[in-house]
């Protein structure tokens, strides 16, 4: 069931643009995705043949760095650690490095934070700093063990893709053929995430695995960057009825700026295409289930830009607020919906 239309009005252009710089600037932001932490260590998703590059610093490449963060008025950046298919057989130690490269950056700042709790980004907004929620994109990185999962809890990280586009020991992602969902140890993993209070994320899951993950779903769940299949006919998009289904367990779905999953057509991957899909997904979900989770540095340019980088995100705001969406709605959308799941799963 679709919940509702989208309100559209406005004030003059001007009122606008100063009111959406003043409400972004207040407002709590969290990006629910991206694929920086291989940029740190040198093994760019979307641009291999760049080095290593230091986070600390404004870049001219990439699209996610500290600076260009503040400068976005990014409360919170969830940085996944995600292991190409190169590197599946030593997923594990692949993960700890991309670990090592995050941690390395927090250790020489203190602008910069892990996030172990939600009171840690509602810190960060109040004092001016970034806050950093690790990740691990693909459950290939814990192997067959839920002691591997515990220790990757226990050093910071506070949300898993169960798995990446592969089939794994846990559950078959959309890229894989045959059939198949969530397997008898994937039931395992998704339970003992929700025992350690972490968030269970679904993007890249088949259709048929993340029905199984709904059916034993205990806690909110989240699809990190997933759009509006209605809009964009691409395995890797949620239908209305899936972003509902989420929705219901408490979770959320994250919009994501990846052109393949905003429009087939790289020439209409634009800021209002991807407004488009928070919109269907508003619709289907409803205002306190829907945020962003860009995929910064984790797509290729040559399928279309929406955002050149994080530094961007306040565009996002503005074009919400352009359309019509109520204040309350678009801090929802911006941050306030990642909030709530996080302090509901994580503490």
């Amino acid at each position: 069931m679709r919940r509702g239309g989208v309100l559209r009005c406005g004030l003059p252009n001007g009122g606008r643009r100063m009111e959406s710089a003043k409400l972004h600037e207040n407002l709590i932001v969290i990006d629910g995705h991206c694929d920086t932490a291989l940029d740190l260590v040198g093994s760019s998703y979307a641009n291999p043949a760049m080095g290593p590059r230091d986070f600390l610093l404004r870049g001219t490449g990439g699209h996610v760095d500290l600076p260009r963060l503040i400068e976005g008025g990014v409360t919170c950046q969830v940085m996944a650690m995600f292991t190409n298919d190169e590197n599946v057989a030593e997923a594990n130690a692949y993960t700890k490095a991309l670990f090592s490269g995050i941690e390395d950056a927090l250790s020489r700042t203190d602008r910069l934070i892990l996030v172990r709790k939600a009171a840690d980004i509602v810190r960060a907004k109040r004092e001016g700093l970034v806050a950093a929620l690790a990740a691990i994109e693909g459950g290939e990185a814990i192997g067959e063990s839920l002691d591997e999962l515990r220790s990757f809890s226990e050093r910071g990280v506070r949300l898993m893709s169960l798995t990446w586009n592969r089939r794994n020991a846990i559950a078959r992602g959309v890229g894989a053929e045959g059939s198949g969902g969530l397997t008898s140890f994937g039931r395992e993993v998704v339970a003992e995430m929700e025992r350690l209070g972490m968030i269970v994320d679904v993007s890249h899951l088949s259709d048929e695995a993340l029905d199984d993950v709904l059916s034993v779903a205990r806690r909110p769940i989240v699809a990190s960057h997933s759009n509006s299949r209605a809009l964009c006919a691409h395995r890797r998009n949620l239908l209305d009825s899936q972003a509902e289904r989420i929705a219901a367990t408490g979770g959320l779905v994250a919009a994501t700026f990846a052109g393949v999953f905003v429009d087939k057509d790289p020439a209409q991957v634009n800021l209002s295409r991807v407004v488009e899909h928070i919109e269907r997904l508003l619709e289907a979900a409803g205002p306190d289930h829907v945020g962003i989770g860009s995929d910064f540095d984790g797509f290729s340019e040559k399928y279309g830009v929406a955002l050149r980088g994080c530094q961007e995100m306040p565009k996002i705001t503005a074009a919400l607020l352009e359309r019509g969406h109520p204040e309350q709605t678009v801090g929802k959308v911006m941050g306030r919906n990642w909030l709530r799941v996080i302090e509901a799963v994580v503490g």
